[in-house]
């Protein structure tokens, strides 16, 4: 025969997947990673912006000084004297005689002369000028199909504009614009440059930051954890501070609540031992000792076993008024219905007239539908009537009602038994307790009534005076369904 696996280790091994690096770095983690990506995108989209622009800014002015001279070669004369400049090599030795070219630009003109091509150029700097004096850079720029372009040379990259002119003689010249962009996209890698440092050290200082922060968000799951650590069934005591609204207060205040019905948990269930071992041990003693002298004489025998099972009736009733009594801490100890207040105490009535031979009296009975746990209160009242039942004697009279007061109601048993002294009051609702002139069971009874009114929001109350009987009510709130919801 197989069976199948137990599944505990399967689930504690389960529990423990996942990453065993501490919160607090996890967070620390994700925020510079979240900071990293944000500036690294950042930045390179402003890398990109700024080489546009250097691109933009630098094709504009190119296309700016060729639409000068291509108006200037459209007049053909000179602006000084106002003569017509027919030759190619006079018209561009003409409009670069009065140009003042950017640092980084050179303004070139070159025409079809005899012995090769002739070449006059205005520029400030020597790498430009070492550029634009070179005759196989410009060949190649002059024989280029298109108007403008990027070229790679010995002094770094240049963008060139060129157009072509022709003279009222006939001939044709090319002005040529070469920009040497080097300068201003090392300007903007340096710019990067520094942003990325900037950025560097920004992540750094960020790193401290969430560090500290997280450590001051998780101070209190850190409390947490640190109090649960703590916690034994022998001390439930220990409490976590609770400070602000957020979630981690939330969380803290959540784990106190849990740790208060852990303590009720535990207090019940050390009351129910304790309990059950204080009252079970006599009739234990009892039924062990009457075996243990058990004889060989059936009617001895016979009154052994009566008594044993006497004690083991006596332990019953003792156990089932304490898992009562355990119960009485649950939320579902009460389950309250629409329960008609007439009705109830006509069935307790009849309930309780089989307890004792006493002159039973119903005095009263309310009207009216109420919010109520029927089975509890009649769980009480024929406890308190039972209760009375063995206070007083054969033939005396007991009263039981109902009433609706000013917001409350009702239920009472009345006896004519000896009565209770004032300061035994609160002690003969304590567990295991009799008061002197009260005695009989477990001194469980009356502990279970003030359970079951406490459990409605009510209380019990005892109206007695030694030697002239005594009355206990239960009064609880009138409510009804409505009202609870």
């Amino acid at each position: 025969m197989t069976t199948d696996p137990p599944t505990r280790p399967l689930t504690r091994l389960a529990g423990r997947r996942g990453t065993r690096v501490p919160a607090r770095a996890q967070i620390m983690g994700w925020l510079l990673l979240v900071l990293v990506l944000v500036l690294l995108t950042v930045i390179v989209i402003l890398r990109e912006y700024l080489h546009d622009e250097v691109d933009r800014r630098v094709t504009n002015s190119l296309e700016q000084e060729a639409k000068e001279f291509v108006a200037f070669a459209e007049r053909g004369q000179d602006p000084v004297s106002g003569r017509m400049l027919a030759d190619p090599g006079t018209l561009l030795h003409n409009y670069l005689g009065h140009q003042y070219p950017d640092t980084d630009e050179a303004l070139i003109g070159a025409w079809p002369a005899a012995g090769g091509l002739g070449v006059v150029s205005q520029e400030q700097t020597e790498p430009i000028k070492a550029v634009a004096h070179d005759r196989a850079v410009l060949q190649r720029i002059i024989d280029d199909p298109r108007a403008h372009g990027d070229l790679d040379t010995a002094a770094g990259p240049v963008r060139w504009v060129k157009v072509r002119a022709e003279t009222a003689q006939g001939g044709s010249a090319w002005f040529v614009v070469e920009h040497h962009i080097a300068a201003e996209t090392a300007e903007v890698d340096r710019s990067v440059r520094v942003l990325l440092l900037v950025s560097a050290l920004g992540v750094v200082l960020a790193a401290l930051i969430s560090w500290v922060v997280a450590g001051l968000i998780l101070a209190p799951v850190r409390a947490v954890r640190q109090a649960a650590a703590e916690i034994t069934e022998h001390d439930l005591t220990r409490r976590i501070p609770v400070e602000g609204r957020d979630d981690i207060a939330a969380l803290a205040d959540q784990f106190n609540a849990m740790l208060d019905r852990l303590e009720d948990a535990f207090r019940i269930q050390r009351q129910f031992v304790d309990d059950a071992g204080h009252e079970l041990r006599t009739p234990i003693t009892i039924v062990r000792g009457n075996l243990e002298l058990i004889g060989v004489d059936p009617a001895e025998r016979d009154e052994v076993v009566r008594l044993c099972t006497d004690e083991l009736d006596r332990m019953t009733r003792i156990v089932n008024d304490l898992l009562v009594l355990a119960k009485a801490d649950r939320p579902d100890f009460v389950s309250p219905t629409e329960v008609s207040l007439a009705e109830l105490t006509s069935d307790i009535d009849a309930k309780v007239r089989s307890l004792g031979d006493r002159r039973w009296v119903l005095a009263e009975m309310g009207e009216g539908e109420f919010s109520l746990d029927g089975q509890r209160i009649t769980q009480a009242m024929v406890q308190l009537a039972q209760n009375a039942v063995q206070h007083t004697s054969p033939g005396s009279t007991i009263r039981i009602g109902s009433a609706v007061g000013d917001g409350t109601v009702e239920l009472w048993v009345s006896d004519e038994g000896p009565g209770v002294d004032p300061g035994e009051v609160e002690k003969i609702f304590e567990r295991f307790s009799h008061g002197s002139g009260r005695k009989g069971g477990a001194g469980l009874g009356l502990a279970i009534v003030r359970a079951i009114a406490d459990a409605h929001h009510g209380r019990v109350v005892v109206r007695s005076a030694p030697g002239s009987g005594a009355t206990f009510r239960l009064e609880l709130p009138a409510k009804t369904t409505g009202d609870e919801a």
